[in-house]
């Protein structure tokens, strides 16, 4: 069962992760690697990197705002978090898959990349809690 800190916790966590998303397309070099594709690409990939931030966003402060009531295991709350089950289990899927090895060139890299894997485990798992227990 989760208790309304442990959702509370799960919303500073996701907006945590927002730190090193801002990251990214600075790390990344989006500016000059999706330079040679098409315009209407391009600001596809930037819409739907926003939609990210924005579902993590949501996520995070609908966690905080209504800790109290997602802890009371209502129709509503299983709903909300087997969409964030959803979410970021998928989520921890894709950290199997993508090869970010190249771009983990420092220690700071590999242990911020570390402990995204681990926090997107965490929130999968309290999602998984909310919605099946």
């Amino acid at each position: 069962m989760m208790t309304p800190t442990m959702f509370f916790v799960m919303g500073i966590l996701q907006l945590s992760i927002l730190t090193a998303s801002a990251l990214v397309p600075m790390k990344l070099n989006w500016k000059q690697d999706l330079q040679p594709l098409p315009k209407l690409v391009r600001q596809l990939f930037w819409v739907y990197g926003g939609y990210v931030v924005l579902g993590i966003v949501s996520l995070g402060l609908i966690c905080m705002i209504a800790s109290e009531e997602l802890a009371r295991q209502s129709v509503l709350s299983r709903c909300f978090c087997t969409y964030g089950l959803a979410f970021w289990g998928i989520r921890i899927g894709l950290q199997a898959v993508l090869d970010a090895k190249e771009h983990l060139t420092n220690i700071w890299y590999q242990i911020g990349y570390h402990s995204l894997t681990v926090a997107f485990g965490l929130l999968t798992a309290g999602f998984a809690v909310g919605a099946l227990l």
